[in-house]
């Protein structure tokens, strides 16, 4: 199956990272080089992007797609929270410009076998990096009821989280859940009708809560962004895209602190704590797609980019 996907908010991302033609850029979830395309066409042969991804199927798609800039481009397969150690193994120490695209591609999203799909009947798999040893099945039958319950509801915001979480202990009793299909009618038989028949498909919010379970989605993004804020030199900028509150509420919440970071009381007339702001959220609000791309493509409507420059 070939890697596929539409860069969500792509004008409005390239047009903030106000690209300098002979930059350093980081593309931290390169994928299909969507949005890596287009920033290597607007660097001069001095200019340099260089590319990071999990996934093994992302790093073929974007090798191909990137080969007219090869000369630009280094990629690198890892996660992009290992982006300082790594690019400081290849000699680079500060860069003009950052991109995170936190979506799910539409190639996992479509390709059935690495089972985050919750439109047909898989092998419980959902990890970004096939490395890895955990794994959907593990969340699923190994976690226990409580911890399972809390990821469902802290993760999928999901309102049937116990419910849910009790039936799959109670189901796995019996025999391991294997399948997406064997957990699709756990779910149902866990949401009452007249909930399920308005409210979407049942499974979303579960599925995205194992999904950031087994990648560690959350974690990675809270504890990578002021590494990367750190990576920018003067002027540089760091552009996230989210695509739910609960990365959403991270990238507002880190960006606001490295902006102000001060911790005195708000009585002292002067600052005593000696934290220094780092440089200005660019996006006191998020920008958000417009209707034409979310008619043309429906996966961008809940997606949101925030922008920090930094201030040396």
């Amino acid at each position: 199956m070939e890697f596929s996907h539409t860069s969500v908010l792509l004008n409005e991302t390239i047009e903030n990272l106000k690209i300098k033609p002979d930059g350093i850029y980081v593309d931290g979830t390169l994928g299909g080089a969507g949005h890596s395309s287009h920033i290597c066409e607007r660097l001069s042969a001095t200019g340099r992007l260089i590319g990071i991804d999990q996934d093994e199927a992302a790093i073929a798609a974007a090798g191909k797609r990137l080969e007219p800039f090869q000369n630009q481009v280094t990629i690198i397969r890892s996660n992009y929270c290992d982006m300082v150690p790594r690019l400081a193994e290849i000699g680079v120490t500060g860069v003009d410009g950052i991109l995170l695209d936190l979506g799910v591609s539409s190639y996992q999203l479509d390709n059935a076998e690495r089972g985050f799909t919750y439109r047909e009947d898989v092998p419980l798999d959902m990890r970004m990096d096939q490395r890895n040893a955990l794994s959907a099945y593990e969340v699923v039958n190994d976690y226990s009821e409580e911890n399972l319950s809390r990821i469902l509801h802290e993760y999928g915001e999901e309102r049937f989280a116990r419910k849910i979480a009790h039936n799959i202990c109670v189901s796995r009793q019996q025999a391991p859940i294997r399948t997406t299909g064997e957990l699709i009618e756990i779910i149902k038989r866990s949401i009452p009708a007249k909930i399920r028949a308005t409210g979407g498909h049942p499974a979303k919010r579960t599925f995205q809560a194992i999904r950031i379970e087994v990648n560690q989605e959350l974690t990675v993004l809270s504890e990578s962004l002021d590494g990367m804020i750190d990576l920018l030199n003067d002027g540089g900028r760091l552009c996230v895209i989210t695509f739910h509150s609960l990365e959403d509420r991270i990238v507002k919440n880190i960006f606001r602190k490295n902006e102000h970071p001060c911790t005195c009381p708000p009585e002292f007339p002067v600052c005593v704590c000696g934290k220094k702001s780092k440089g200005t959220v660019v996006t006191r609000k998020p920008i958000l797609p417009g209707e034409e791309e979310m008619e043309t493509n429906p996966r961008s409507k809940s997606a949101k980019l925030r922008v920090f420059e930094r201030k040396v």
